[in-house]
C-alpha cells in the first residue's frame, strides 16, 4: 500500500494533537536513545527532537515517500526505512514512541511484548492508535470494500479489528512492566470544506485502498464512499462538520 504525505498532512493539526497528549504523560528523564516507530512524515519525531535535543533520535518507517518528507523537514535525525513488524534495535533504548502506526500490524499479542523487551529497564513504550473502527467513517469503508464490486480487490486489505480491547493489552503487558497506563480519548474534530471526513480518511486507510486500485477504479470507489460518508456526517448550518474520532493510548514503563 502506498502513502501520500500531502494528503496525510491536510489534517496535520488533528493528527498531531494525540501525539502531544501522549508525550505529556511520558516522564522518562534525559533519554539517550529514542525511537519513533512508524514516524511517517516526521512531525512527531520533530517533537521528540525538540524536547530532548541531546538524545539520539531515530525515525523508522516503511514508506520511502514519507521518509523523504521527514528527512527534508527534520535533517538532524537518523531516518531508517524498515519493516515495522521486524524492526529490532541493536541495543535496548530509553523510549519508543509510536503514533498511529501499530494498528497496521498484525498479531499484537506477539508484537507488544516484543516491543517492551526492546526498552531498557526504566524506559518507556508510548503508543497511540486509532480506535475508530466501529464508527461510521470506517464501517462504511469496510462495507464498500467488501461489497461484490470490490471484495476481490480489497478484502485482503480490510482490517475490521485493527487493535485489541484494552483488557487484552493489560493482560499482555502487565507481567512485563512496572507501570501501565491505558486510556481512550474521543476528539470531536471540527472540519470544514467539501466532504471533509472523506478527505480525512483518504489520508489513511481509504487512501491505502485507493492505491491498490487502478485510477478509474479508485475514482469509482471513492465516489461511492464519499456519497455514503457525506450522509453519515452532514455539515452544520455554519458549514462545520463534526467528526468524533476515538483513539487508544498505552504507556508502559519497563
Amino acid at each position: 500500500m502506498a502513502w501520500n504525505p500531502q494528503q496525510y498532512l491536510k489534517f496535520g493539526g488533528e493528527r498531531l494533537q494525540p501525539a502531544h497528549d501522549l508525550l505529556a504523560r511520558v516522564t522518562v528523564e534525559e533519554p539517550q536513545h529514542i525511537v519513533d516507530l512508524g514516524c511517517g512524515t516526521g512531525t512527531v519525531t520533530a517533537l521528540l527532537r525538540a524536547r530532548w535535543p541531546d538524545a539520539h533520535v531515530v525515525g523508522i518507517d516503511n514508506s520511502q515517500p514519507m521518509l523523504e518528507r521527514a528527512r527534508n523537514a527534520v535533517p538532524d535525525v537518523t531516518w531508517e526505512l524498515n519493516d515495522l513488524a521486524k524492526w529490532k534495535p541493536p541495543a535496548p533504548v530509553d523510549l519508543i514512541v509510536s503514533n498511529a502506526a501499530l494498528q497496521w500490524l498484525d498479531d499484537h499479542a506477539t508484537l507488544f511484548p516484543i516491543l517492551i523487551s526492546h526498552v531498557r529497564p526504566g524506559g518507556i513504550l508510548a503508543v497511540q492508535m486509532p480506535a475508530q473502527h466501529l464508527a461510521p467513517s470506517h464501517q462504511i469503508g469496510y462495507s464498500v470494500a467488501e461489497s461484490p464490486r470490490w471484495r476481490h480487490r480489497l478484502q485482503g486489505l480490510v482490517r475490521r479489528r485493527p487493535i485489541l480491547d484494552a483488557h487484552e493489552y493489560y493482560s499482555l503487558m502487565r507481567p512485563h512492566v512496572s507501570r501501565l497506563d491505558l486510556w481512550f480519548t474521543e476528539y470531536v474534530q471540527q472540519l470544514t470544506g467539501a466532504d471533509p471526513v472523506a478527505e480525512f480518511t483518504k489520508g489513511s486507510f481509504v487512501g491505502a485502498w485507493l492505491s491498490a486500485l487502478s485510477a478509474d477504479e479508485a475514482q469509482e470507489f471513492e465516489a461511492d464512499y464519499r456519497r455514503r460518508v457525506a450522509v453519515a456526517y452532514p455539515p452544520g448550518a455554519d458549514g462545520v462538520t463534526l467528526f468524533p474520532f476515538r483513539r487508544f493510548f498505552l504507556l508502559a514503563q519497563r
